[in-house]
Parts: structure tokens; sequence; C-alpha cells
């Protein structure tokens, strides 16, 4: 049995607002186990025997839709891949005062020219890294200040659908619910 975080995106925006019990039990009726959530957010942790992350998404975002009436793009990782998320440091500026990270998860890995470009994309406020299924953004002020996401160079990138998470959020989830590595 693989433990597993299935990370949501848009959940609990607009009109999109659904209480985390009932969002529990629809993993439930997917037959997944130890079905837990971590703030409400959409992230939720549970258990099952099946190894195809990709037809877990598609499985999951197929039956949040016919459940709720719209589109949840699903992003799952098990819960290893999570703790080495949470351990990494993916800026030197890590753990600094005034400094916000984000962890976007994506359903799969950019390409090296999109990685290499959103790499390069630099502001004195904001820095980017790609790796693997994963991007990071540093944010040296309000990240609702920053307008990096609006300027040219990002935009031009036309990355995938993707949903992020605060890098502290990664860590406490991995606090809570993934010592042991049963997350």
């Amino acid at each position: 049995m693989t433990r597993y975080v299935a990370f949501l995106r848009g959940m609990n925006l607009g009109k999109r607002r659904l209480e985390m019990s009932r969002l529990k039990s629809l993993f439930v009726e997917l037959g997944f186990r130890d079905v837990d959530t971590f703030i409400a957010s959409g992230n939720v942790i549970f258990s099952t025997p099946e190894r195809a992350t990709k037809k877990l998404e598609s499985r999951i975002a197929a039956h949040l839709e016919r459940s709720l009436g719209y589109d949840v793009d699903t992003f799952v990782r098990t819960v290893d891949e999570v703790v080495a998320i949470a351990s990494s440091k993916p800026f030197a500026e890590d753990g600094n005062d005034g400094i916000t990270i984000h962890v976007g998860f994506l359903q799969d890995a950019l390409s090296s020219a999109t990685a290499k470009a959103l790499t390069a994309v630099r502001t004195a406020d904001d820095e980017f890294l790609a790796k693997g299924r994963e991007y990071y953004w540093l944010c040296r002020i309000r990240t609702s200040d920053s307008k990096v996401w609006t300027s040219p160079d990002v935009k031009a990138l036309k990355l995938p659908t993707s949903t992020m998470r605060n890098m502290s959020s990664v860590r406490k989830l991995v606090a809570k619910h993934g010592s042991d590595g049963a997350a």
C-alpha cells in the first residue's frame, strides 16, 4: 500500500467551496484508504495499492468532475516525493525573513527548454527554479504584490496547468503526516 498526496487546483476559491469532510468522502468512494485532508485548500492524503500516478490523477479528476460538476486539476505525488520536496532548499535564501517560496506541482516535467527559460526569469523580487515535475518560485515581497506572473517573459512560456503551495505549508503537511514515511 503506497501513501500519496493529491494536490487539487482551485479548491475553496470562488464558488468551489467544499467541506473537507465531503472531499474526504469523495476519495473514500474511490476505494482509497486512510484518507485525510490537510488545510482547506485541496490537499488529500490517501493510501492505495495502485502505483501509476498518471492513472490516479485521471481517475481522481474524473470522479471529482462527475461528483462536483466542475474540472479539478489533480497532481499526485507519493509521500516520499513530498518529503523530498519539503526537505529541499531550492534557494539559498530559503528560511530568511521576508522570503516566500512556493512550489508548483505539474503533471509532467517541463521540457528542458521551458525549464531553462523559466529559471532564467529573474527580477529584483522573484526567481524560479524548475526541477522534475515541480518548479519553485522565490518571492522577496508580498506574493500578491509581485508582477512576475504578468510579465511578458513568463507569459511567453505558456506554462502548463499547475497548482502551487507555499513551501511552509508543504513542510507543515510533512511534519503532521509525513513522519515515518506514512503521510
